[in-house]
């Protein structure tokens, strides 16, 4: 009897942990569902309403078959959609980075197309005029320089002043499984940074609209009439890849992931690929020394790169096509290029300061600074934003 227990309690183990197991699988394998796929939640809110949407090539709703582009699905809903306002890269997402954006039409639908990039970053009160809530569905990197972040800063103030609701569709941050870089110097916000946030900040679209409104950012510290759809089955360690190329210079995973790495190296005299078929998966320049550097490209204009760095010029660097995937930021390709190329003086360029959202990194570098001293001295500003960031968050981390 004492031993049929003890087979018994076994069994039921067995048991159990199989069935944990198979919940655990299920629940790994239960997709996302990003916020544009909740049309039950927010289609009822868009009824009757003349509807302005922030958005690009990204933004989609899928389906077993593929995906139709929220504007489409949402006209054929009988939804009002009365204006398309087109964020850097444009409405179909095919234009250079810093490529001045013209409005028009869009050619599929007769929609008017305003342009948020150039010196219309902000929509006008006329540009917002007769519209009674505005949806911004724009897919994000994570990083603070990709200037999504910036362009979604700037609808949520024009519609706190002309009092229009913002509905934001969230999507997954494929960047999001971390948080990493110096915090930015409000005295050196830009476009391509407007806020105190890390380089790699670790939220959403909606986590991070949350976090403008809640700390105040907007001019004179006007809050958003905001709601966010969120992700169904998402955490921030989730692993998503993204279906289509958020921009032209992004054209895959591996890209994405070495984004918030390499884009440093746009304000260097160093090239990551521009104007060849691996954009941020490579690096390197006429500039370089060493054998480590035994990677050749020569960048020749291509989609997304009218005149790509070193055009027409043998580059010597590193392919990272296959370097494993990246949580944290690697100083070392930074700082060893610093290292090896020929003329110092004219390595770093007045874009870098943007970029790194402060004059102190550049400083550590040319001073000599080790990777793990540079990241040590991004310690408590990391921790800070992290004790900031945890009440706008919507999802696990």
């Amino acid at each position: 009897m004492h031993l049929n227990f003890i087979k018994n309690t076994v069994l039921l183990f067995v048991l159990t942990l199989l069935s944990c197991r198979n919940q655990s699988n299920t629940h790994a394998q239960t997709p996302i569902s990003v916020g544009a796929q909740q049309t039950e939640i927010y289609l009822p809110i868009l009824k009757n309403k003349n509807i302005g949407i922030v958005a690009n090539q990204t933004s989609v709703i899928f389906k077993e078959n593929g995906y139709t582009h929220l504007v489409d699905s949402l006209l054929s809903l009988n939804i009002a959609v009365k204006k398309v306002f087109a964020p850097e890269h444009g409405f179909r997402g095919t234009a250079d980075a810093g490529e001045t954006i013209k409005n028009g039409i869009d050619v599929s639908t007769g929609i008017p197309i305003v342009s948020l990039y150039g010196k219309n970053k902000k929509p006008t009160r006329e540009q917002l005029a007769n519209l009674d809530l505005i949806i911004f569905d724009i897919q994000d990197v994570g990083a603070r320089f990709y200037t999504f972040i910036s362009t979604l800063h700037y609808i949520m103030e024009a519609c706190a002043e002309a009092d229009i609701p913002l509905l934001v569709l969230d999507r997954p941050n494929p960047n999001g499984h971390y948080v990493d870089g110096p915090i930015l110097d409000i005295a050196y916000s830009s476009f391509v940074g407007m806020h105190p946030v890390p380089m790699v900040h670790g939220m959403t679209v909606g986590e991070y609209a949350k976090m403008i409104n809640g700390e105040g950012w907007l001019s004179e510290g006007v809050q958003c009439d905001l709601k966010v759809i969120p992700i169904e089955n998402y955490t921030h360690q989730t692993a998503y890849e993204l279906p289509i190329k958020p921009s032209p210079n992004l054209p895959n995973a591996k890209a994405i992931n070495l984004y918030p790495s390499l884009c440093l190296f746009e304000g260097t005299n160093v090239s990551v690929g521009r104007g060849t078929e691996l954009q941020f998966q490579i690096m390197g320049s006429p500039f370089l020394e060493g054998s480590d550097y035994n990677f050749e490209f020569t960048p020749t204009p291509n989609v997304g790169a009218k005149y790509p760095k070193h055009e027409a010029k043998v580059c010597k660097g590193l392919n990272l096509k296959n370097h494993p995937n990246l949580s944290q930021i690697e100083l070392k390709w930074l700082i060893d290029t610093y290292q090896n190329t020929e003329n110092k003086i004219d390595f770093f360029n007045p874009f870098f300061t943007k970029l790194a959202g402060q004059k102190l990194l550049q400083e550590q570098i040319e001073n000599g600074w080790t990777a793990n001293e540079i990241r040590e001295s991004w310690k408590a500003g990391l921790e800070h934003y992290k004790t900031l960031r945890a009440p706008y968050l919507l999802y696990p981390l």
